[in-house]
């Protein structure tokens, strides 16, 4: 949960004289051997990037699968970090004029599908975005067929029955509150809206101009040969996860370089082909959870000891990972771990070297938290 993901890292934070530099190789390389050593999880990437310098990556332990090398082209599913792909898709959409913030969901959806609305406000796409539509975590008729892959049996069908079932106990745009279902079906509406699906409308639109040629949800053979193995808390490895009618929430599997890219283009709003409409896309919008808290259309931000961080967090059943960046110092970092104990604690650091790195010992895992992160 991203709520808690923040609280926990600060609940550790002490009032340390942060470090000039940014994250020297020294201290990437120790913090990524010390998650192994801790075993806190199998493997780890670590990637750092600042403006105008080349990006550095560092690794520790191993990717799990037999014959896979890990570093930097090394396969991992990012989970929730997909919700900031999602934004982007929004932003782009907006700026094309295909659609608007304040349009309401239902008018890309077929009419026989009933969106839930309160004291007449209309969910719109800007609440499904900015974490504030009154929809909940998970949709209440979702009944996993296995643990193993809980949203892969989720279909388009059930998701409008749930819609056109639920009742809203407070008005969109009211209040935050972490919906996967909510941004999943965001992704759903305006791959609807382009009449592509949501993976081709995310390659046409972000992947492809970023020449992210190693992000995706279907897995080409070229990925598949780099794919990481996910572990549990515990160590036992799990599978990978598929979120057919949800996609927006959390499918995407990427690599740190890739990553890089992406960061790259978020951390200079005058690049092209698309630094301004990742620009819009992070534009603080509404309040969210954690101190100074604010979301825009997927990006968290929040107040660290006066920086202030653009992040976000993202885990499936055997992988956690996090974005962030420090916009007013143009840098920013990556973690890929193929482990369900959250790496957040790290980048929030690397960022703002006053929070400090979680203990040693490892987080129990959380129920169903994978695409919450």
């Amino acid at each position: 949960m991203v709520k808690r993901s923040l609280l926990i890292v600060l609940a550790f934070a002490q009032p340390l004289a942060a470090q000039e530099s940014f994250a020297p190789d020294s201290v990437l390389r120790a913090i990524a051997g010390a998650r192994i050593e801790n075993k806190r999880t199998t493997g780890i990437v670590i990637a750092a990037l600042e403006r105008g310098k080349p990006p550095r990556i560092h690794f520790a332990g191993a990717s799990g699968a037999p014959g896979v090398a890990l570093d930097g082209n090394t396969v991992f599913e990012i989970g929730s970090i997909t919700k900031t792909f999602t934004g982007a898709l929004l932003a782009d959409m907006v700026k094309s004029g295909e659609v608007r913030l304040d349009d309401p969901v239902a008018r890309y959806l077929p009419k026989s599908v009933r969106v839930p609305s309160r004291n007449g406000k209309q969910i719109t796409l800007v609440d499904l975005a900015t974490q504030s539509s009154g929809l909940p975590r998970l949709p209440n008729n979702m009944r996993p067929a296995t643990m193993a892959n809980p949203y892969a049996d989720y279909t388009v069908t059930q998701l409008y029955e749930f819609l056109s079932g639920y009742e809203l106990t407070r008005d969109p745009g009211e209040k935050y509150e972490y919906s996967n279902v909510g941004v999943g079906l965001l992704g759903h509406v305006l791959a609807l809206r382009a009449g592509k699906t949501y993976e081709a409308l995310l390659r046409e639109r972000i992947l492809d101009p970023l020449g992210m040629s190693d992000t995706g949800i279907e897995l080409s053979p070229s990925m598949k040969a780099r794919m990481a193995q996910g572990f549990d808390a515990l160590g036992n490895p799990t599978r990978l996860w598929d979120l057919p009618a949800l996609s927006g929430a959390g499918a995407l599997r990427s690599t740190a370089n890739d990553m890089l890219k992406f960061l790259a283009a978020n951390l200079d709003s005058a690049s092209a082909p698309l630094g301004s409409i990742l620009a819009d896309a992070r534009m603080p919008l509404r309040k969210a959870a954690g101190p100074g808290g604010m979301i825009g259309l997927g990006w968290h931000t929040a107040d660290l000891f006066g920086t202030t961080v653009t992040w976000h967090n993202g885990g499936t059943g055997g992988f956690r990972t996090f974005i962030g960046m420090d916009e007013a110092h143009n840098r920013g970092v990556i973690v890929l771990t193929n482990s369900t104990i959250s790496p957040d604690d790290i980048g929030f650091h690397l960022l703002e070297p006053r929070v400090q790195l979680a203990e040693a010992r490892p987080q129990r895992p959380v129920f169903l938290q994978a695409t919450s992160r």
